[in-house]
């Protein structure tokens, strides 16, 4: 029906003209406001205005800080492309294994400095060298040894040798550059720590075969792990005082039998499958019961080494506070969710820097 004349205006004012010949020309889809069909994401620098509607906003910062990354993954990703299977094998990107066992070294360190003193940072940096070193020459170690078993099981099977990306030739002369590198670090080290030091090398090649042998490789790996307990107050004093030593190692190896016993938990369907055995296995139904025998063990070892080192009230405090979380991780476990396994353990290096804050306070309120 067409409308009364009288409806229609006979002439528009001019700068009604010009905005509606703006905005016939207008395309639909402008930088200032879109709309989407329902099921398609909106791209970058948009927000959402009202559902289908989506205005740009000037964010090329907010993105920069969405994209850039210090984390150890970013960092490996970024690395030339003939270097990040060499980083992965290292496990540069994963870095909870290192700080697992820079840790005890940290203790014997803080627990050997003079009373009122802080721990020596030279000494801290340099075991912290030796840790990513010798972390990655264990794990390339492993890699070499599982590369079979790796292939089998889903979590593992991306691993630069199971995949293919490096041969066990090229990790071999991977692994003699590490070995060569932490020897460069050891010689840092007063003769005694040397020979301490150069010890425990034997545990780290042969840690990787005891899943074959034994349902107790994580004792081995406890024992390999925490060696810096007793090379961290050797390196300082020049001598291991066994007496503080000997109780730290000992709650060391009980604090891995505990994490790792967690993360073999997210493996042993696979590892059932693949024959390998572990404690998460052997313990099975009754982990939790386990877990809490060696809480208990490594709780009372550290009471032991701080009463031989002289400690103080700061020092018990944390300590206490260290029995709380291990207690809750143990309680709170989930042990048929690969996810909640991943949390627990990755948990414990604030658990371990936890102990290191009280070593250190304990030993600055020293008279």
């Amino acid at each position: 029906m067409t409308p009364p004349a009288t409806m229609l205006p006979t002439k528009l004012p001019w700068g009604t003209l010009t905005a509606l010949r703006r905005l016939h020309r207008r395309p639909a889809c402008s930088s200032v406001l879109r709309t989407f069909p329902k099921e398609e994401e909106p791209p970058f620098g948009t927000f959402c205005v009202r559902p289908g509607i989506h205005r740009s906003t000037p964010s090329l910062a907010a993105h920069a800080r969405r994209t850039f990354s210090v984390s150890p993954a970013a960092i490996v990703n970024a690395a030339p492309g003939p270097v990040q299977p060499y980083l992965r094998l290292m496990r540069l990107d994963k870095p909870i294994g290192t700080w697992l066992l820079y840790l005890p070294c940290t203790w014997s360190i803080a627990l050997a400095a003079e009373p009122g003193c802080l721990p020596d940072l030279g000494m801290l940096a340099l075991f912290g060298t030796g840790a990513v070193v010798m972390r990655g020459a264990g794990c390339t170690i492993n890699d070499m040894w599982d590369k079979d078993f790796d292939q089998k099981v889903g979590r593992t099977a991306t691993r630069p040798i199971a995949c293919g990306d490096v041969s066990r030739l090229q990790a071999l002369v991977f692994l003699g550059g590490q070995l060569s590198l932490a020897l460069g670090v050891l010689l840092c080290l007063n003769y005694y720590s040397i020979a301490l030091g150069a010890a425990s090398l034997s545990l780290v090649v042969t840690y990787p075969l005891m899943k074959r042998i034994t349902y107790w490789p994580q004792l081995v790996l406890g024992l390999t792990f925490n060696w810096g307990a007793l090379l961290g107050w050797a390196a300082i004093r020049g001598v291991c005082d066994w007496s503080v030593c000997l109780p730290l190692y000992f709650s060391g190896v009980m604090w891995t039998l505990v994490y790792d016993t967690i993360y073999a938990h997210q493996d042993k369907e696979d590892d059932i499958k693949v024959g390998v055995k572990s404690t998460a296995l052997r313990f099975g139904e009754q982990t939790k019961l386990w877990l809490s025998g060696f809480a208990a063990a490594m709780t009372a070892g550290l009471v032991a080494a701080g009463v031989h080192a002289e400690q103080t009230v700061p020092y018990y405090v944390a300590l206490a506070t260290v029995t709380l979380h291990l207690t809750r991780q143990i309680s709170t476990l989930d042990m048929d969710k690969p996810e909640d396994c991943w949390k627990k353990f990755a948990s414990n290096r604030n658990l371990g820097l936890l102990l290191l804050l009280g070593i250190i306070a304990g030993n600055l309120c020293k008279q």
